[in-house]
This record gives structure tokens, sequence and C-alpha cells, in this order.
């Protein structure tokens, strides 16, 4: 019989009418004295009792009350089965007892044909019997006209890493694997598969689960670790351009100071990629020319030392070191496009909450008097009542205070704002209130009622001379901040606003009279389409390079007789015609018309419009979708997905820092920095690998405060 009949049978023997779960019975002497082995499995039906199981039926089965067998149940429940039957005749038989002396016979689940037990407990007779049974054959040609059922995983399941099919076999190796990737994504310390929960969960699902120890967790994920570490890196080898962020961070636990390096580029498929590079230490005193080891390291590890496009960094004074020893030698070695002026990039979020904090230094002590006041009513019921009062009283629409969170300056402006709502409310509230006596006074309001941020570099020219000196100084400091960050980081995003089809152009011919004096708008206008055709010539240059490289290596040179008669034939050919001396001729005195730029194209183009394609979204375009679908250009799509892809902040970087603070918590404080940059690195790449989210931290924000007004 073929083996698909066999896997056939196995299949009906388990559906039969006889296939729900039975205590099997297997006579090993027979007789009067033969002794029972009792093989449980857990089903709807009643399980014996443990005397029975461990006596077999030589002893009479002992009465016992109901409790007894609620305790006798559930031990056996939990007991390991005994020898199980593996031969495949007891797919299609069963034992049953017949007569008075209960002779234990194995009888047919198809034609109940019954066979003695033997001695030695030998299946060969059954086998021949379930190999010639018709009832069974009968049967076997109705299961294999039937169509075979496929197990598949679940349709929403985002995870491409497993196959879509699967035997229905338990794989410890598999199973192993996936703990280890479960530990990794969701920062679970190394002893969580020594759980005693942990393991009763996953022997109930799966009896074969073999329990694992911490040590070998440990190198199972260093293993993983190595693993996705090298299809990383045999990815990145593709890449032509990669952008870094970095930021350091400070262990409380530990305290001793991390940095995270993180990178992004656009793979083959036009989508933006990120990966955490390397979580490494970085010893005290963190000078500028020891974090560009630590970059330049990282980068010979990966082999992307020569991709490196940009580096995002925020405004640390030691960074800027770091960022001219970077610059300086990747320019030696002609890795840097544009000759680095797009190298150094700020982070525009630090920059911006520095320059706020600056400016809202002036007003520290009003913020400080406007939180008081605001904890000081939301202190108990009956003063939040008095407020609420008075707010009904002079017919204030308004029903909520907000209090700030410190650390957020948008938070304290929304106190700010709303608190200047209810500036008629605290004077009120203080008369009611004798204990409270920091109220802002008039003129505190006033400069609160000033303060706006709004369209920064417009606002900030406008108010830089304002006749209220707290205004100026207050904008002269903030807007020595901005001036930083604009003067080195304009160009970038001024190119990368460009290659908006829905701008290009046009956006700065309307944007540098707003912000820059008249004499210096027609400047930094040239400034940047200047930069821009630099930029775009280099990749040019490089695309032809790369062409001739190719086109070269594809030649291939023979030395046949043919060819070289060929050679000598040609070489011995002195006869140049009439037509050939006027083309030559023609050719060094005629210009030949260049072809035209692609850039120059793209401009004259025009503005992408709805108009173009009636089912466009032109408010939500996303660019590099347009770049990856549009044929018209070669070459700037590339340039377009390496500007794209360069981060304006280090926040992705700094995201890595709420994981590193669940993963060294109080309790694995001790852990190496080497296992520290394994845990890191492998649950990031574990994340992406399944698809799986980061669990963000949850960001402290403002607390809104309902008045009791009816």
């Amino acid at each position: 019989m073929d083996k698909s009949a066999e896997d056939a049978s196995s299949q009906l023997g388990r559906t039969g009418a006889n296939s729900t779960s039975l205590v099997n019975i297997i006579d090993t002497e027979g007789g009067n004295d033969n002794e029972e082995e009792l093989e449980y499995s857990l089903g709807d039906e009643e399980l014996g009792s443990e005397e029975e199981q461990l006596e077999g039926d030589t002893q009479a089965p002992v009465q016992r009350s109901n409790q007894d067998a609620i305790e006798g149940d559930t031990l056996d429940a939990f007991q390991k089965k005994k020898r199980a039957r593996k031969s495949e005749a007891w797919d299609d038989f069963e034992d049953v007892k017949v007569g008075p002396q209960k002779t234990i016979y194995s009888e047919c689940k198809h034609c109940q044909s019954r066979f003695k037990k033997t001695k030695t407990g030998t299946t060969s007779s059954l086998l021949r019997h379930r190999k010639n049974c018709p009832k069974r054959l009968e049967k076997l040609k109705i299961v294999k006209a039937r169509q075979q059922k496929l197990n598949f995983l679940a349709a929403d399941s985002s995870s491409n890493a497993h196959s879509l099919l699967h035997t229905g076999k338990f794989d410890m190796a598999a199973m192993r694997q996936s703990a280890i990737e479960w530990v990794l994504m969701h920062e679970h310390p190394f002893s969580i598969v020594k759980e005693d929960g942990f393991n009763l969960m996953m022997k109930k699902g799966m009896p074969e689960w073999q329990k694992i120890s911490r040590t070998t967790n440990k190198k199972d994920c260093l293993s993983v670790y190595e693993r996705e570490k090298q299809k990383l890196k045999h990815l990145l080898s593709k890449v032509k351009k990669i952008s870094l962020t970095t930021d350091l961070w400070k262990s409380k636990n530990q305290k001793i100071e991390y940095m995270v390096i993180t990178g992004h580029w656009i793979d083959n498929q036009w989508r933006l990629q990120k990966r955490v590079l390397n979580f490494v230490h970085v010893p005290p005193p963190r000078p500028g020319i020891a974090i560009a080891d630590a970059i330049y390291k990282c980068m010979l590890d990966w082999g992307t030392e020569s991709k490196i496009y940009t580096v995002s960094v925020d405004n640390a004074s030691n960074n800027d070191t770091a960022l001219r020893c970077l610059k300086d030698t990747f320019s030696r070695n002609k890795c840097l496009l544009a000759k680095g002026k797009l190298f150094h990039v700020r982070c525009c979020a630090h920059i911006l909450n520095l320059m706020v904090q600056d400016g809202l230094s002036e007003i520290q002590e009003i913020i400080h008097d406007i939180r008081a006041s605001v904890e000081f009513v939301n202190k108990t019921e009956g003063r939040r009542l008095i407020f609420g009062e008075i707010v009904h009283q002079l017919r204030l629409p308004e029903r909520v205070l907000i209090y700030d969170c410190k650390i957020r300056w948008n938070s304290t402006y929304e106190m700010l704002a709303c608190a200047l709502k209810f500036n008629e409310v605290f004077p009120r509230f203080k008369d009611r209130e004798p204990s409270y006596t920091f109220y802002p006074s008039t003129e505190d309001w006033e400069k609160v009622k000033n303060v706006c941020i709004c369209r920064i570099k417009t606002l900030l020219d406008s108010r830089a001379n304002d006749e209220d000196s707290f205004i100026q100084a207050m904008v002269w400091k903030m807007k020595i901040k901005f001036n930083k960050y604009w003067g080195e980081c304009n160009l970038m995003m001024s190119i990368a606003a460009i290659l908006d089809p829905r701008l290009k152009m046009r956006v700065i011919n309307y944007c540098f009279p707003l912000i820059y004096p008249p004499h210096e708008v027609q400047v930094n206008i040239n400034k940047v389409r200047q930069a821009l055709y630099d930029l775009y010539a280099e990749y040019v240059q490089v695309h032809v390079s790369s062409s001739r490289d190719s086109g070269a290596s594809s030649q291939v040179v023979t030395n046949d007789p043919g060819s070289k008669s060929s050679n000598n034939s040609s070489s011995t050919m002195t006869h140049v015609t009439g037509m050939c001396e006027f083309l030559s001729h023609i050719a060094t005195v005629e210009p030949v018309q260049p072809e035209k730029n692609k850039l120059d194209i793209y401009f004259e183009d025009g503005l992408l419009s709805a108009m173009d394609k009636s089912s466009l979204d032109i408010v939500n375009l996303d660019a590099l979708k347009w770049w990856k679908s549009t044929t018209k250009y070669k070459i700037l799509p590339k340039m377009a997905a390496d500007i794209l892809a360069i981060p304006v902040s280090t926040v992705v970087s700094e995201a890595t820092f709420s994981a590193g603070t669940r993963v060294l918590d109080s309790y694995r404080a001790s852990l190496a920095p080497e296992t520290i940059k394994m845990l890191m690195c492998a649950g990031d790449w574990c994340r992406k690998l399944h698809g799986v989210k980061k669990r963000d931290k949850k960001m402290k924000s403002a607390q809104e405060i309902s008045l009791p007004i009816p």
C-alpha cells in the first residue's frame, strides 16, 4: 500500500465512529494474570481513578466519594502519559473485553473482526487484516476522493518571515526561536522563560514544550543578533546613500552614557527604511573626537563609510566638533556630495525647543505665578467651586483650566493661553481666598498676551525692533538661536522643498522675500539654485562613471585567430575616403548642441496640480511615491530619494532611549554594555522583521482641570 493510502488510513482511523477519547488497555501477559497499563488521553469522557492507573485491572476499582473523584481527575489530567502505542495498527483497532472472564480482544473499527492478544503484544496479525479489510478499503476510496485541506496562517498576518504553510507537527527549535524573538521585541528579561507560569502555559498548549534556561536564552539572543546583523549588512551593501541620526543618553540605573546611531535610507522598492545600527557606551568625558571615532568605527563595521550622506545631531558643542572631524575625514576620501554642504544637519526640534526656552526665560517669574495659581485652585474641591462660581458670574464660556508639563514648552504655552482667558477671575478669587498671594498683575497679563509663537522667522524679524523693550529682549534671544539653525540648514530644507513637484522653485521665490531683507533675497535664491545644479551634476557624473564601468566590464576580449587576422587586416588599411575627412572636419568646427538638462525640464514642466490627474490628492501628496512612479527622468529621482530620506531631527534616535529605560531597569542594571547593545539592536531588527510596532513611551502632557460650573 502506498504512503498516501497509509496517511489516509491514519486519518480515517482517527475520525471513525469510535474515535472518541478512550482508555486503551494493553495486555502484556494474557490470561487472568494479565498486567495492564492504562493510557489516558484528555477528552470529554471521564478519566479513570488514580488507583486504577497505578495498579491496573488486577485490583477491583475503589469506590470513592465525589470529592475524591474530582481530586483524582485533576491529578490524572496533569500526570504524564504512559507508553504511547506507536504501531499504525492502533489507528484502526481498539481493545474490547469479551465474556465473563473479561478476555481482551483487539477489534477492527470497520468490520468488527476480533483478534486475541498475544503474550508479546505484537501487531502483525492486525496489520495484515488492516491491509486487506474490505470495509476499510472502501472507506479509503471515499477519503482519497475528498479534497485535502491545507493549514494557512491568519489572513491578516503582517509577518512575512514564516512560511504560509506548516505541517502541524511540533517543532521545538522553531518555538525556541519564536520565544527568543518575543523576548527581544518586547524587551523582556532573559529569565522570563524560566518562570513557572510561562512554562505551565506553554505545556498546557504544547505538551512537548521543553523548558529553556536563562543561559540558553541569552545565547540564543546573541545568535539572533548575529544572524540579523549579517542580513542587514547584506541589505546595506546594496544601498547607495545613507543618512544618520545620533544622540547621547545617560542610564539612571547604570550611571553611564550610551550613544545610539540610526541609519535612514530609501530601499529598492522606494520605501523609507530605518534601523538602529549601534548602541554603544561612550566613556567620559565624551569629547567631540570620541563621538566622531565611535560613529566612524560603526560605519567601518557596517561597510558604509563611503556612503554617508548626512548626519543629524542636536545643538551640543561636542557634536559640532565631532561633525567637523567626520566631515574632514569623509571629504579627504571624496565621499561627500555637494562638497559637504548638506553633511551637518541640526535637529530642528532641539533648536526650536532651545529657542522657545530662551524666549520664555524672560517671563519665567510670570509663568511660575500662573502655574502656582492653577495648582492652588486645583488643590481642593472647595477652591474649584469658588473659582467656578466667579466664572459663572462673569458669564465666561470657558470651563477648563490647564496645568502644564514643565519640560514641554508647548504645554506651557497652552497653560498661558488658557489662563489668559481667566485673567479677570484671579483677582476676584484672591478676594475670597486670603491665602492666595501669588496672582499675576495686570502688567504680567499684558506680557503673557504678547507671547505668541507662529511663523517663527517672519515674526522674529518683525518684532526684533519692537517698541516694547520686554518683547525686543525676548525676540533677540530667540532670533540668535533661530539664525544659528536656519543659517546652516536652510539649504538642505530648500532643496527638499524644491523637489516637491507641487512647489519647485516657486516656493523659495515666494518665501525668501518674506524671511530675508530685500538686498539678500536674490543672493539666497541664487545660492540655493546653484547648489541644486551642482548637486545634480555630481549625480550625473556618478551615473556616467558607473555606466562606463559596467560597460567596460561587459566587454569580452577574444584572442582567437579570426580576431587577430581581422586586426591585422584593419591595421594595414590606410585609405581614408573624402566623406570621412569631411565629417572629421565638421566635428571639430561645428558646436554640438548639448542635451537639455533634465533639471531644467523639471522646472519647465510647471507645478503639479489636481488638474493634471483628477484622482490625485494634491494636498496629501506623497512626494516619494510621485518620484517612484515618474518615468520622465532618469537620474533626478535618485537624487530626490536621497534628499527626502534625510531626517531633520533626532527624534527617531531619542525614541530608542525609551526602550533603553525599560531594558535597563533597576533589576538589570548589571548588564554589560555589549549585552545592552545586543538587546537594543536585535530588538529593533526583530520588530522590523515581523512588522511589530514599538511600544511608545507614554509622554507627559498638560493636565486639564474641569471647573464645577452649573
